[in-house]
C-alpha cells in the first residue's frame, strides 16, 4: 500500500485545511473554478473523479463476468446487501438521526440535504477502493473483479430509481436528467474507454492497458485529496459549522457501515463461503462509491449544500473504518 493509501484520512484532512485556506484567501479563484460547470457538473472536479476512477476501470475485463456462474454465493450475498438492503438501511438510519435525534440542531431543509447526501452514499456501491480491501484480506482477485463489474453494470440501471424512490419519500424533487447524465459520465464512459484501451494492440510483454493502469494508479488518492480541497475551498465561508456537521454526520454513517458488514459476515459464515471470497465481498457491501456520491451531491444540490458535506463525511469515515474491518477480518480468517 502506498503512502497516500496508508494515510489517506490524514491527507484528506490536510486537503480540507488547504481548501479552506484557499477559499478564504483566494476567493476569486475558488469562485472561478466553481463556475466551470456543464449540466450541473463541475468540470475540474469531474476531471479529478475520472483520474480516480479510470485505473480501476482498466482492471475490468467484461469477459470475466461468465466465470462467476460456477461460484455465485459471494456475488449473490454482495448484490443483495448493495441493492436490497444497504440503500434502505442507510435511508432509515439517516432519517432517524437527521429528522429525529438531530431535530433540534437542523432545520427541515437542512435535514433534507443531509438525508439526501446519506442516501447518495448508501445507494452507491464501492468500486475503486474495493481492490485495496481485497488485497489486504488476501481476497480472490478475479472474484473481486467480477463483483465490481456486476455492481458497476447494475449502477446503470438501479442507482437512479433507488435514489429517486428514497429521495421522493423525503419530498425532494429529483432531476433525473442530471443524475443519469452523471452516471454516464462517471461510470459508463470511463468503462467504455477502458475497454477500448484493453483491446488496442500492444508491443512488448506487458499489455498497454496494464502499463497505463500501473502508471495512473498512484494518482487516484492524490486526485481524491485535491477533490476534497476544491470542495472545501468552495464551502470555506461556513467551515467551522461544517466541521461540526462532519462529526455529527459521521455517527449514522459509522452505524450503517458496521451494521452492513456485520450482517454479511454472519451470513457468510453460516453459508460457509471461502474466506478469500467472503472477506472482500463483505468489504464491498459495507463500503461506498464516495467519489460518485460527492459529485452527484454537487450536481444535484449545489456545492454549498449540506448534502455535499454529508458525502464528504463519507470520504473521511470510509478509509479508517474499512481498515478497521480489514483488521477484524484478518484476525477472524478461516
Amino acid at each position: 500500500m502506498g503512502i497516500f493509501q496508508k494515510y489517506l484520512s490524514l491527507f484528506v484532512l490536510l486537503g480540507i485545511m488547504i481548501g479552506t485556506l484557499a477559499g478564504e484567501y483566494l476567493g476569486d479563484l475558488s469562485a472561478y473554478l466553481s463556475s466551470l460547470s456543464y449540466q450541473g457538473i463541475n468540470i475540474p472536479i469531474a476531471i479529478l473523479v475520472w483520474i480516480m476512477i479510470f485505473p480501476m476501470m482498466l482492471s475490468i475485463d467484461l469477459r470475466k463476468v461468465k466465470d462467476i456462474i460456477s461460484a455465485p454465493g459471494g456475488l449473490t450475498l454482495t448484490l443483495i446487501a448493495n441493492w436490497a438492503v444497504k440503500p434502505f438501511t442507510m435511508a432509515g438510519i439517516a432519517a432517524l438521526f437527521f429528522y429525529a435525534i438531530y431535530s433540534g440542531i437542523y432545520t427541515e431543509t437542512e435535514a433534507n440535504a443531509l438525508y439526501s447526501g446519506a442516501v447518495l452514499l448508501g445507494a452507491a456501491p464501492c468500486t475503486a477502493m474495493v481492490f485495496v480491501w481485497s488485497k489486504l484480506t488476501k481476497g480472490d482477485a478475479l472474484y473481486t473483479l467480477v463483483q465490481v463489474v456486476v455492481n458497476d453494470l447494475l449502477i446503470l440501471v438501479l442507482f437512479v430509481p433507488i435514489v429517486g424512490l428514497l429521495l421522493g419519500i423525503a419530498g425532494i424533487i429529483v432531476p433525473y436528467g442530471t443524475l443519469l447524465f452523471s452516471i454516464v459520465i462517471f461510470v459508463l464512459l470511463p468503462l467504455l474507454v477502458a475497454q477500448i484501451v484493453r483491446i488496442l494492440p500492444t508491443s512488448g510483454k506487458t499489455a498497454l492497458w496494464a502499463r497505463l493502469k500501473r502508471t495512473t494508479e498512484p494518482a487516484t488518492e492524490v486526485a481524491l485529496v485535491l477533490t476534497v480541497a476544491l470542495i472545501f475551498a468552495y464551502q470555506s465561508g461556513g467551515i467551522v459549522s461544517n466541521l461540526i456537521d462532519l462529526g455529527l454526520i459521521a455517527v449514522p454513517l459509522l452505524i450503517q457501515t458496521y451494521l452492513i458488514f456485520g450482517l454479511q459476515w454472519i451470513i457468510a459464515r453460516k453459508i460457509s463461503l471461502p474466506f478469500k471470497i467472503a472477506a472482500p465481498g463483505c468489504m464491498i457491501g459495507a463500503s461506498n462509491f464516495f467519489e460518485l456520491a460527492v459529485v452527484l451531491a454537487i450536481a444535484l444540490f449545489g456545492i454549498d449544500s449540506l448534502a455535499v458535506t454529508a458525502t464528504i463525511a463519507g470520504v473521511l469515515v470510509e478509509v479508517p473504518v474499512m481498515l478497521s474491518l480489514v483488521g477484524f477480518a484478518n484476525r477472524q480468517a478461516w
